[in-house]
Formats: C-alpha cells, structure tokens, sequence
C-alpha cells in the first residue's frame, strides 16, 4: 500500500478511493472564467482540479480561486520557483513541479521550505517529453527504466531539504511504456501515484489509450489519483475517468448499461434501443446495472447480473429484473416500462 497524503483535505493514497482530477483550460488570471470552469467540472464529478501558472498574474488569482470552488486546486509550475512560492503563499492546496527544472538547489530548497511550512504536498510530474538530456543518452529514449530513475532523482533533491509530502506521475503518450513505468515504480516505492497518460489525444482515441492504461493499472492495484487528459472540453475527462473507475469496480456512484451485440437473430433495432436507454439513464442516480439485450430466448438468463433488463423479440419483448420476467410488452413501450420499474428500485 501506498503512503498517504492530504491534498486540501483530500486523502491521495494509503488506500484511500482513487481520485479524480482534470486541469482548466480557461487563462487562470480570468478568476471569473477559471471558477465557472471549475465549478462545471465539480458538478461533472472531479474531485482535484489542477490550474496552470505560467505568470506571475496567475499565482496571484490562486487566492481569488479557491475562495469560490469546494475541491482541491494544484498549481502547475514549470521553470520559475517563485511562481511555486506566490502560489503556496496564495493558498495552494498542492504543487505539481520537476524540482530538476527550477534551477540550482537554493531554489528547490526555497520550494520545500515553503510547502513544507504549509503542509502543501508537491507531486513530481515526470514527462517522457522532457526527460533530463542523460537520462535519454543512457537509455536510448524515454523507455519505463529512464522515468523512474529520473522520478527518484527528483524525490533525493526533495529528500535532501527534509521534503517527503510527495506524489509521483510517470506519463507517456504511450500505453505499454506508461504501464511498465508505474509498474516498475510501484515495485520499488511506495509514494502514492498520479495515473495517466499524457497527449492521449482526442475523445475517440484518447478515452480508449486511458481506458487501457490507466484501467489497466488501476486493475492491478495500482493508482491514487487519475486524470484523463483529452484534447476536448475537461468535462469529457471527468466523464471518462468516472466511465474507467466503474468499469475497474473501483466506483458504483450511477447506473452501468450493458447491452449485447447484434447478431443474426435480433428482430429489433438494437442499437437504437440501447442509445435510447443510455441517453435516459443520465437523469438516473442510482448505483444500478441495466441491460438491454436483443433476444428473448437468452437475453433475461444472460443478463442476470444486471438489476433491470429489457430483451426484444419481434414486436414485444420483455421487462426483467435480476434475470426473472416481469412482464411482456409492445415493443415500443418497452424502455418507457423499463423506467417505470427502475422508479420502484
């Protein structure tokens, strides 16, 4: 098990539930845009937000911020550690830093000082773009080998100013040095882990690179907190790594739908069927699994696992709970039952 530490009062690691995170993309000195950002993102499900501070005009609006948000806001230093002092100073609950990238020691020791004065954890975010010139002439590239020994290059820098409130992140754009990166790191550490991957891309192959290797890790045991990074609006991270934590088991906070295939047998418009159903189940809270599955013969025994179920047959088909039938219907009134019995649960 992993160490833990307090993000702003959110436990990160040492077991407790995997959380989410995704980062704005307003400019972090538009205090008004930035919060009505954030403040989406909450109602969306993210539970640490991370803010960019490129300038000093952003560390100076980390106050305004967290005055008006209720999660978690890190800040994104890179290259300057004064920008990391203005921000702890301005209330930071975290900073996410490369103590390899700020400059000579008296500045990491600066850095240290500070967040450990505040109880401000700092996650060292290890990058296969931006690995140290050596680390890439000694391995040949940013191969899984070269990011942990560059992570624990970072975590001595830290250790040496009496600093060890650490998170670890090892991203890559790919999916099997991502995996072999954070495997090897949880072998050899236990700092608690930041998961993801980073340039996934947009939503159609990015959800899917974060599904397989952030899912993959998480399925291992492995993970503290996530982010999803996608080249689309943040919502759609959050939506995607709420999507992976119940695929993996590690949530049940809203409905699953499972739905079969089409198939050769199938006498309705399936497909039609399940988008109908899943469009539906967004105004639903409760923690259920829903099938709909396109044959009567097998559907209700092969979906016994879900809590509810619909199966079309030609014209009718039937409304099921726990793999038992309820009752036969037209099929067009077969999701508006379906609801009616979901509304019983």
């Amino acid at each position: 098990m992993t160490k833990q530490i307090l993000v702003g009062g959110v436990p990160v690691g040492g077991g407790a539930p995997v959380t989410i995170q995704s980062m704005t993309n307003t400019r972090t000195d538009d205090v008004d845009a930035t919060v009505e950002q954030i403040l989406r993102l909450e109602a969306a499900g993210c539970e640490i937000i991370r803010c960019a501070v490129p300038d000093m005009a952003a560390a100076h609006a980390v106050g305004a911020i967290k005055e008006r948000i209720h999660i978690p806001l890190v800040v994104d230093i890179h290259f300057d550690y004064k920008l990391a002092l203005e921000a702890a100073a301005a209330g930071a609950d975290a900073v996410r830093i490369n103590p390899g990238n700020i400059g000579g020691e008296d500045r990491v020791k600066a850095v240290a000082d500070v967040c450990r004065q505040r109880n401000i954890p700092i996650r060292i975010g290890v990058n296969g773009g931006s690995l140290e010139k050596d680390l890439l002439a000694k391995y040949g590239g940013p191969t899984p080998e070269a990011l942990v020994e560059s992570a624990f290059g970072h975590i001595r820098l830290l250790n040496k100013y009496d600093f060890d409130d650490i998170c670890v992140s090892l991203k890559t754009s790919s999916v099997p040095n991502t995996i072999a990166a954070y495997r090897r790191m949880a072998e050899v550490s236990d700092y608690p882990l930041h998961v993801g991957l980073t340039e996934a891309g947009t939503p159609k192959m990015g959800i899917l690179k974060s599904a397989v290797g952030i899912g993959g890790l998480l399925a291992l045991g492995i993970g503290d907190t996530i982010r999803v990074s996608l080249s689309a609006d943040p919502i759609e991270e959050v939506y995607a790594a709420r999507d992976i934590l119940k695929v993996v088991g590690l949530r049940k906070d809203g409905p699953e739908l499972i739905s079969c295939p089409t198939c050769g047998r199938t006498k309705i418009d399936l497909i039609g069927l399940a988008g109908e159903v899943e469009e539906r189940l967004q105004g639903v809270k409760k923690p259920i699994t829903v099938a709909v599955m396109g044959c009567v013969v097998n559907g209700p025994g092969e979906a016994r696992g879900a809590d509810v179920g619909i199966a079309g047959g030609d014209g009718e088909g039937l409304v099921f709970r726990h793999g038992e039938i309820v009752k036969k219907v037209p099929q067009d009134q077969l999701v508006d039952e379906l609801f009616r019995l979901i509304e019983t649960l």
